[in-house]
């Protein structure tokens, strides 16, 4: 009697140690909100981009050169002249006159006058500032995305400037590149006399926009080991507990709740971002092997 006794005893012993073990355990692993941060969601409007980028162009630029063995008799413009198309440019010793094809700068000239050349040597030329454009790489994914007449925004970097911009042409003929044809758009420039040939730009169009949305910042939302979206709140019992969310686009900073979440509710959180390789992606498509990025 006195074993089965002990027996019980020592079954009921360890039922509450199991049990006072177990309360510990839950009690540490609690999440401590003090290592958290707090911030209220808010309704907002979220806009991503596509972007591509590429260098400013002129539209028009003639490259003059002699047809034949010429001497030349009088240069009629210098360096610096802005001329309209039809232009005198240079007379020979024989009468012939040789005129411009467009309008635009005078920029390059050389040769001299009585000075003899060949047939095919370049004499001068003419360039037009004020129709820019920029040419943009583009992959067959996202041609669409670029539609003659479309209005885009253009980040000129070296002037801190924005300046619209608007879809002209795309070719009709792709570059194959690791499998991917690439296409060229013409973004024509609104006229902007601080631009110069050659600056690097960065096309912006529009992709997806939300408005009057709930919004989080991004490294509010956390992911389970399934790549599902949750969020902390913190409960009655002051314990940090997870909700799953819904979420959409993000820019990058924001992302929209679509449910889980609502305006101003307060969301558990820390600085770290979230983890790489997992939840969000950064922009609409990786970067662009042309030299432009989408």
């Amino acid at each position: 009697m006195k074993s089965k006794r002990k027996s019980k005893k020592w079954i009921v012993l360890s039922a509450v140690l199991i049990i006072g073990i177990s309360f510990a355990v839950i009690f540490l692993m609690r999440p401590k909100l003090a290592q958290y941060k707090s911030i209220n969601a808010k309704v907002g409007d979220i806009t991503t981009y596509y972007t591509f980028s590429g260098n400013i162009e002129t539209k028009n630029r003639q490259v003059v050169t002699s047809e034949k063995i010429m001497q030349i008799s009088e240069i009629k413009v210098k360096e610096g002249d802005i001329i309209e198309e039809g232009a005198l440019l240079i007379e020979t010793t024989t009468g012939d006159e040789i005129k411009s094809k467009i309008a635009g700068e005078i920029v390059n000239i050389t040769v001299e006058e009585n000075e003899q050349v060949m047939g095919g040597i370049k004499l001068l030329e003419i360039v037009d500032y004020n129709t820019l454009e920029i040419n943009v790489k583009v992959d067959e994914y996202d041609i669409s995305k670029l539609t003659k007449g479309k209005q885009t925004m253009v980040k000129i970097g070296a002037l801190n400037k924005e300046i619209k911009g608007t879809v002209n042409s795309m070719s009709k003929e792709g570059q194959v590149v690791n499998g991917i044809a690439f296409f060229t758009a013409t973004i024509d420039l609104a006229k902007d006399d601080s631009l110069k040939i050659g600056m690097s730009a960065e096309v912006k169009v529009t992709s997806d926009k939300v408005t009057k949305v709930v919004t989080l910042p991004m490294n509010a939302i956390q992911f389970d080991e399934n790549n599902r979206p949750y969020v902390l709140k913190k409960s009655e019992k002051d314990i940090a507990v997870k909700t799953e969310v819904e979420t959409g686009i993000n820019d990058g900073i924001i992302v929209e709740i679509k449910s889980g979440v609502s305006d101003g509710e307060s969301i558990l959180y820390t600085d770290k971002d979230p983890i790489e390789g997992l939840g969000f992606s950064r922009g609409a498509r990786a970067e662009n092997p042309m030299g432009g990025s989408n």
